[in-house]
């Protein structure tokens, strides 16, 4: 949009031909070909005109100038520089060493002159110095004037090779002259002058204005002179031919791109920071296409991107304009003798507008590099600034410019949110934005309605829709990076996009990054944008991990505990960062995508969960679920893939894994996902439990193996006591009352395990102590199991009722001789026992037992007492059917009393003395 408001008059009906004009205040003065000034008062709507000097000078009025510090009108007329005192006139000074002058320039600033007056040391104390130079261009020399704080100083002079015919300061200490057609820089400390080596063509010419105010005369066929005209401290521009090129002090080139004009300008001015530039007729391409201009027109372009901004052709449109502070007035020779010499007024628009509409037009660079320049910086001159930088870096990345995009987003730490935003929906997933929201939701204006959006019958890019995901970014990105945001989004990051679900569309591994005519972008320019959005969020990454660990705020303590995480904006903002580097890995870098499985993240799940599964990357999956302990997808998604399976180990062992590092507090998970493999192989299931990293309540494991199978309790409970060596007197109870219950079941089943089972119980219940006794007693002493119960019984110290059982029940003399081997070191009775009980047996229907006692007095007549042996023989029994115990007896003298020792002592003693 043009950046001027439309021209108005100012002045007219001068009946005189204006050659040179200059605004000074609130004065406008006006050089006549007459050599008469003519004198106007600068009012907010019209000039007044003041006052006419005639007479001034003899011929044309060629150049105006003003020095402030002695407040002097500079007149160049007739090739003579001549000071007129203001507001008299009178006494005028002619500059009677610049004579044969073509031209020349004014300059004042501030110098800190040392309070020595050299600049030997600079650090000494110095004052603020007003220092204004007049260099006058004469033939083939240069004269300079200058003044300090109004005090005049000694005049200087410097041969040239050439004349210069226009000039402009480059810096306080440097000019650039325009020679007739070449150009050179003046450097007033050295006085020496260095021919610009660029290859220019002829060059035109430009007249001068101050500040931001200037002028220019429209010639209508003039013939172009040398033009050079200052932009900033750094660049001047000098024309040459139909081009300019922008120079800085040194001499060189400042910028690669040059303006082209379509013919040679007539002459050129600069308002800052436009350049206006008079364009001969039938130049200037017009509206219509393949038609020229009639007539002069007044080009305006912006010196920031050299752009034509703005033509004029005259005759001007005229238009009442309101009243700003940068203007630049055009003076028009006369279109009929009647009306005389007009001065228009171009009105510049304010800043802000300008810049406003250099956005909506989508030039961003040129509205940035436009902000700053403007002087005084606007109010919200940050805010602006932010925000144009970041269309910008969309801009690039619409253009493909993708480094140099994420390279000012991570600048301006834009919520990675509307970063994400801008790619597609396979890598942002519901965040994805169409290409036409990208500027409203980075700040910028609404793209305008076309008028067939209402004739399609897809929601595809609804603005509504769109809108609101931008209010939502907006808010996600305003929020502190403390405090609770829970509540003020839906589930998971995904919610930031309503509906989600409403569209879907592009969300192949192919899907091209969006452009402004939405069409797909090759496959190398979208891996190049996702290569660029992983280097992105990898910066991201630990920047936002830091912040959310300084709150003490981990995946690890966190991720798992809801399916959103929007405990802080923070929070949010990394499961975003997360979840799309999971998806740019999977795009561009997918052997990458297993370490970020396995290492803390906040990725949300349901955003990629289903594309790992189309990728067949399932061990990455599980990865993710194990690190969001969401262990119950998990362990599903390995009953699933187990189907897929034949072996047994492979169907079951990677689930065994999974489980056997589940604790406690999943115990009941661990329970319902293991019931599936005891189908398949119980003994491979098993192993679940026989974990070394974590250990489930010993108690609530043999529940459930009971409940499954009981032989299963019974090995865990085998497992606890032999590989983890429990003591404690529940396990093995509960083990005793197994092998029982078991035992007892198979014996009613008439299972062929059932003498198995009982050899376990009997191993057990002999084999250890830490079992209650009396509580196993209980229960076995009403079955048969005469064995089990006699072993207890011997437990219990109760070895009369224990040997019964051996005798009567089992009738199994060698075990009962094999009991009273075991207890006999702590009952020497034991056996006598046994052998009251064969001899005089208490119950009715035992039968004989007289040779087993023989037997057991036979074998065992060291550990039988011979009285009470003897005793308890029937009267039956011979002393043959006894001989080795009684032999055995009498080898044993202790066995017998001993007065019955002394007495048959005696007897044999007495016997051999009667002898």
């Amino acid at each position: 949009m043009p950046p001027f408001y439309d021209p108005r008059t100012v002045v007219t009906g001068i009946k005189e031909k204006i050659d040179s004009v200059l605004v000074q205040g609130d004065r406008l003065y006006f050089g006549s070909a007459l050599g008469n000034l003519h004198i106007y008062g600068v009012g907010a709507d019209d000039n007044t005109l003041v006052e006419i000097k005639k007479g001034l000078a003899r011929r044309s009025i060629e150049q105006l100038g003003f020095i402030r510090d002695i407040n002097s009108l500079v007149l160049l007329s007739e090739m003579i520089v001549t000071l007129y005192p203001l507001p008299t006139f009178a006494s005028p000074t002619v500059l009677t060493n610049a004579k044969a002058a073509f031209s020349f320039t004014i300059h004042s600033h501030i110098e800190q002159i040392p309070t020595e007056g050299t600049f030997a040391q600079p650090d000494k104390q110095t004052i603020p110095t007003l220092i204004t130079r007049l260099v006058v261009g004469c033939r083939r020399k240069v004269v300079v004037y200058s003044w300090k704080d109004g005090e005049a100083q000694t005049m200087k002079e410097a041969p040239l090779a050439h004349s210069p015919r226009a000039m402009t300061f480059m810096t306080p200490d440097r000019i650039c002259f325009a020679y007739a057609p070449d150009f050179a820089i003046f450097d007033l400390n050295t006085m020496t002058a260095t021919e610009v080596t660029l290859p220019l063509p002829t060059s035109t010419t430009a007249s001068a204005f101050t500040g931001l105010t200037g002028y220019m005369t429209l010639g209508l066929g003039a013939k172009a002179k040398p033009s050079v005209v200052q932009i900033n401290d750094q660049e001047t521009l000098i024309v040459k031919d139909n081009e300019g090129y922008m120079i800085g002090p040194n001499g060189n080139e400042s910028r690669p791109a040059s303006v082209e004009w379509p013919a040679v300008p007539e002459e050129v001015a600069f308002v800052k920071p436009y350049i206006f530039s008079v364009l001969p007729a039938n130049t200037v391409p017009a509206p219509t296409e393949g038609t020229f201009h009639p007539t002069t027109v007044l080009q305006i372009r912006s010196s920031l991107s050299l752009q034509s901004t703005q033509n004029l052709p005259f005759p001007f449109i005229t238009a009442p304009t309101p009243q700003h502070n940068s203007t630049i007035r055009l003076v028009t020779p006369s279109l009929s003798a009647t009306e005389g010499t007009s001065v228009w007024s171009f009105t510049m628009k304010p800043w802000s507008e300008q810049i406003d509409e250099l956005i909506q037009d989508g030039h961003y660079a040129d509205a940035l590099a436009l902000l700053d320049i403007v002087t005084p910086p606007l109010p919200d001159h940050d805010t602006r600034r932010t925000m144009i930088r970041a269309l910008n870096a969309v801009a690039h990345f619409q253009a493909g410019k993708y480094d140099a995009a994420i390279d000012t987003f991570t600048e301006l730490d834009v919520n990675p949110a509307k970063v994400v935003a801008l790619y597609p929906e396979s890598v942002a997933g519901r965040l994805s934005v169409p290409a036409d929201q990208w500027v409203p939701l980075f700040g910028g204006p609404e793209p305008p309605e076309k008028e067939d959006e209402h004739e399609t019958g897809s929601d595809e890019g609804s603005p509504a829709v769109h809108a609101h995901a931008q209010d939502l970014m907006e808010q996600l990105a305003s929020l502190p990076s403390t405090g609770s945001i829970r509540g003020k989004f839906k589930t998971g990051f995904g919610s930031l996009i309503t509906g989600g679900g409403s569209h879907s569309p592009k969300d192949d591994d192919a899907a091209s990054i969006h452009s402004k005519s939405n069409k797909r972008s090759t496959p190398d320019k979208f891996h190049r944008s996702v290569e660029t959005l992983i280097r992105y969020l990898s910066d991201r990454r630990p920047k936002v991990g830091g912040a959310l660990a300084t709150m003490g705020i981990t995946p690890a303590n966190q991720s798992h505990k809801a399916p959103s995480l929007n405990d802080t904006a923070a929070a949010a903002v990394r499961q975003i960062i997360d979840t799309m580097l999971f998806k740019s890995y999977l795009t561009n870098r997918p052997a990458l995508v297993g370490s970020l499985c396995r290492v803390a993240n906040w990725c949300e799940v349901s955003e990629v969960e289903e594309e790992l599964r189309a990728h067949k990357k399932f061990g990455e999956l599980i990865d993710l679920y194990k690190g969001k302990k969401m262990h119950e997808h998990a362990l599903e998604l390995l009953k699933q893939l187990s189907v897929e399976e034949d072996d047994k180990l492979d169907k079951v062992q990677p689930s065994i894994f999974y489980l056997q590092k589940l604790g406690p507090e999943y115990m009941d998970l661990v329970f319902s996902a293991s019931r599936w493999m005891f189908d398949v192989d119980k003994d491979m299931a098993f192993e679940v439990f026989t974990s070394e990293d974590v250990e489930l309540p010993q108690n609530d494991v043999a529940e459930f193996l009971e409940g499954v199978d009981p032989a299963l309790c019974a090995k865990f409970l085998e497992y606890l006591i032999e590989e983890r060596h429990v003591e404690s007197a529940p396990v093995h109870d509960r083990l005793a009352e197994l092998y029982l219950s078991m035992t007892l079941a198979a014996k009613r089943k008439g299972d062929d395990r059932s003498g198995e089972l009982y050899a376990k119980l009997l191993r057990f219940i002999d084999g250890t102590h830490h079992y209650n006794v009396d509580h196993l007693y209980g229960v076995l002493s009403s079955e048969d199991l005469f064995e089990a119960r006699a072993i207890l019984l011997g437990r219990l110290g109760r070895h009369d009722q224990a040997l019964e059982l051996y005798a009567y029940n089992l009738k199994d003399h060698l075990k009962a001789e094999e009991y009273c081997k075991r207890y006999y070191p702590d009952t020497s009775t034991i056996f006598l026992t046994l052998l009251r009980i064969y001899l005089r047996p208490t119950a009715a229907t035992v039968g004989d037992l007289l040779q087993p006692a023989l037997s057991l007095i036979s074998r065992h007549s060291p550990r039988l007492d011979p009285v009470e042996t003897l005793k308890l023989l029937p009267p039956l029994v011979t002393a043959q059917d006894v001989r080795a115990f009684l032999t055995e007896s009498l080898r044993a003298p202790r066995t017998f009393d001993g007065k019955v020792v002394r007495g048959v002592a005696k007897a044999r003693g007495t016997s051999s003395r009667g002898a």
